[in-house]
């Protein structure tokens, strides 16, 4: 069994994808024998009515979903009606977590805003997914160039709810890791991690019991993630937490 902490559903702004269309995703997801999957959506990037955007994306999981998609709503700090839209993907769609993307809305996580939004999804007892970066920089369009997420500022925050890193490698490559791997609440997948190895190498500085997996799919191709974990070489245990069990208790936890 394998838990995805990382798909987006909905079109990507620059290009079409494959498996952008929600059922041939769920295809792909099921054929590589991923039984569930934490799912955003691509229009919480530039879209600014996120309310609904998190109802297009609770209703594409319902019907499309066939069990596998768990949707993790779009909230920004930075529009006043923040509150409601996260109330009502707690209340309203059931949902379990949210996923935000401060790099495209304008603000860091130093950012009181950003605070606020810890405590009040700490009180709903929802799980934090920080998108760090979507795309490699070389393929960014030239009219929106977007910077990496400094998740350092999180250091200061030591947050009381479950944060999970998506997308993080290059902005955390070197000494900049060990600390945040040193906080208990601070997860990261494995979607843009790079080289031979390069997951056996990921339990060194971080506790293998808070990697996920994460293929960043449709944007990166799902066969890459698994094939990362397959030439890792990890004994069975680890394979079978990051795998799966990391993310099962992390849900069971909130």
């Amino acid at each position: 069994m394998i838990i995805d902490t990382n798909v987006t559903l909905s079109r990507w702004p620059f290009r079409r994808l494959p498996g952008d269309e929600t059922p041939d995703l769920v295809a792909r997801l099921r054929a590589r024998g991923i039984t569930q999957a934490w799912a955003g959506s691509f229009d919480g990037l530039l879209h600014r009515d996120t309310g609904g955007v998190n109802a297009r994306l609770a209703d594409e999981c319902r019907r499309h979903g066939a069990g596998i998609l768990i949707p993790f709503g779009s909230v920004n700090p930075k529009l006043p009606d923040w509150r409601e839209d996260l109330r009502r993907c707690e209340e309203e769609y059931e949902m379990r977590g949210i996923r935000l993307h401060p790099n495209y809305h304008g603000y860091g996580l130093n950012d009181p805003e950003f605070a606020q939004l810890l405590e009040a999804a700490e009180a709903r007892k929802l799980i934090v997914q920080v998108a760090v970066s979507m795309e490699d920089a070389r393929t960014q369009h030239p009219l929106l160039r977007v910077p990496l997420v400094d998740p350092g500022p999180l250091l200061s925050r030591a947050p009381g709810v479950p944060v999970v890193l998506l997308n993080w490698w290059s902005a955390l490559r070197g000494p900049k890791l060990a600390p945040l791997a040193a906080l208990s609440n601070v997860f990261f997948d494995i979607a843009t991690v790079e080289g031979i190895e390069g997951i056996a190498r990921l339990v060194e500085p971080i506790p293998v019991e808070r990697i996920l997996f994460g293929s960043n799919a449709p944007l990166f191709t799902l066969d890459a993630a698994l094939l990362k974990m397959r030439e890792s070489g990890l004994p069975e245990e680890r394979t079978v937490r990051i795998f799966e069990a990391n993310a099962r208790q992390l849900l069971t936890r909130q």
